[in-house]
């Protein structure tokens, strides 16, 4: 009779089976942790050779088309221990409703002349209450050296964003990292290579208010809280826009077709793109989804109606705010570094479009039956499989600075050239234990040490001859969308925002005791 697994803490499974268990083996005398204890069983533990090498990516799906992503990186990130990373923003720009340069009637001896005051890009940061002052903010999500500046240039993207695959509309389309987008005309920043460089102290921009005549009318704050009740402003960076330009591309259009619907203006206005390149500098990663609408990426333009009589006398002025969030569809677009890494007993781990890791847990299949040699080998013990563990230590030499704070494992397959991604049991199974984990583990120093990964349902189904699927598994660093949602959610969708990378140690001898383990705990009768 087949024997389950049981973990303490799933109550409602445990009172379900408890009979079936004491009906088949009244000896048992704890079942807890998967682990049994008793004087019919004899417990053990056994490692498995494992082979762990180097898998670099190419590219992955960075698009909001058919899973929200919310984080987008921006920047540059430049460590000798890994490629270098440009993260460079491609979206769409949602118009406000009734979008009008003028709201007022007039005279027909009156003229407006209508003056912009200051266009940029709004990208507020994500950020943290500073512990010590509780009056103002810490940056958060920064990754690099925030220092030093990287270069900034933003463009008009001439490239239309389909919902559908233009080969298969059938399909839902998908954009990756390494796509490139159509520019349309000279760059739209006001200055060539902005130097971008994120810091708490830019709260608060003043726009000054001119009259036709160029005379400052007044000065206007510009500040952003999480809350009326917060009066505490929020960071944002601020990137100066050529205002010529955003007036004959935007006010002197508000009137026209391009303006008459978003879809429309999705067809004029194609999208933005924000790109970054440089050898030194930092990522940001900027949310796009904050529920205060002010906290979101946008383009403001301020600008200042003045009225004139008989062409010269100021009769009214009229101030005015349009600000154009970044919406809609949204691609991080990712300039990897080519980097080729030696050969030798280390493992990169390194997220977005970086590196992963692959691992051959039971080794070849020499027969040709479609299951491993070793998975064979260890079925005929008939072991009842308590716990498998993965551990793979940390290169504590190399820069553990920005080193993930988990990292996750999936399974990944080929089939008729298309791969195949997908979710290993124990991340549904043991969901309300942490999933397979892979959190980082700290040693007795507080220095980052190893992370460790629960597969044991996934081993159990394996050398219980349950399944024979036993396709080569990868780690990445983890990202926010990685887990599943439901118990249904089995397909792996690999996309990251998480830039961050750490050095393992692999399966190699030479690395002893720290190199990458496979352990099966297990009971077996007693003869």
């Amino acid at each position: 009779m087949k024997i389950y697994i049981i973990r303490v803490g799933y109550v409602a499974v445990f009172v379900g089976f408890l009979s079936l268990i004491i009906s088949c083996e009244n000896e048992f005398t704890d079942i807890g942790s998967n682990v049994i204890t008793n004087t019919k069983f004899d417990t053990d533990g056994v490692f498995v050779d494992i082979v762990v090498e180097n898998s670099p990516l190419q590219k992955l799906q960075s698009d909001n088309i058919s899973r929200q992503l919310g984080q987008y990186l921006l920047g540059v990130y430049s460590n000798p221990n890994y490629e270098k990373l440009e993260a460079s923003i491609i979206s769409q720009i949602t118009i406000p409703n009734d979008l009008i340069v003028v709201n007022k009637a007039f005279g027909a001896d009156t003229t407006v002349v209508t003056t912009i005051d200051t266009v940029f890009i709004k990208l507020p940061y994500q950020v943290r209450l500073a512990i010590s002052t509780d009056k103002s903010y810490k940056l958060d999500s920064i990754f690099g050296d925030a220092s030093k500046a990287f270069n900034l240039n933003v463009y008009r993207s001439n490239t239309y964003i389909n919902t559908f695959n233009p080969l298969d509309p059938t399909k839902i389309n998908g954009y990756f990292s390494n796509d490139n987008f159509e520019k349309t005309g000279t760059e739209l920043n006001a200055q060539f290579n902005f130097p971008f460089k994120p810091t708490n102290a830019d709260t608060i921009l003043v726009v000054k208010r001119r009259l036709s005549n160029n005379v400052r009318y007044k000065n206007d704050t510009v500040r952003f809280t999480v809350s009326a009740a917060n009066n505490i402003p929020v960071p944002f960076a601020r990137i100066p826009l050529k205002k010529d330009v955003f007036k004959a591309l935007f006010l002197d259009k508000y009137s026209s077709g391009e303006f008459a619907s978003q879809q429309a203006f999705n067809d004029y206005f194609r999208g933005i793109i924000l790109e970054a390149s440089g050898n030194e500098g930092s990522l940001t990663s900027f949310s796009f989804d904050n529920a205060n609408s002010n906290l979101r990426p946008s383009i403001e333009v301020y600008y200042t109606n003045t009225v004139l009589k008989s062409g010269s006398i100021i009769v009214d002025t009229i101030l005015k705010r349009d600000s154009f969030t970044f919406n809609g569809f949204k691609i991080n677009k990712f300039k990897m570094e080519e980097k080729i890494y030696p050969s030798n007993n280390e493992i990169k781990i390194q997220g977005t479009a970086g590196s992963e890791a692959t691992i051959n847990l039971f080794g070849p299949d020499l027969n040709n039956n479609g299951i491993a040699d070793k998975i064979e080998e260890l079925r005929t013990n008939n072991w009842l499989i308590n716990d498998a563990t993965l551990t793979f230590y940390i290169n504590q030499a190399v820069d553990t600075a920005f080193a993930p704070d988990r990292l996750y494992l999936y399974k990944s397959d080929n089939y008729l050239g298309y791969q195949i991604n997908s979710q290993i049991k124990d991340a549904i199974s043991e969901a309300s234990f942490g999933g397979i984990n892979g959190f980082l583990v700290r040693d007795s120093n507080g220095r980052k040490e190893k992370y460790i990964f629960k597969i044991t349902d996934y081993v159990s189904d394996l050398l219980s001859g349950e399944t024979n699927y036993s396709p080569k598994l990868k780690i990445k660093t983890h990202n926010a969308s990685d887990s599943p949602t439901t118990g249904n959610d089995t397909i792996f969708k690999n996309f990251s925002w998480n830039p961050k990378a750490v050095t393992l140690f692999n399966s190699s001898s030479i690395n002893g005791a720290k190199k990458s383990t496979l352990k099966i705990s297990y009971s077996k009768r007693k003869n």
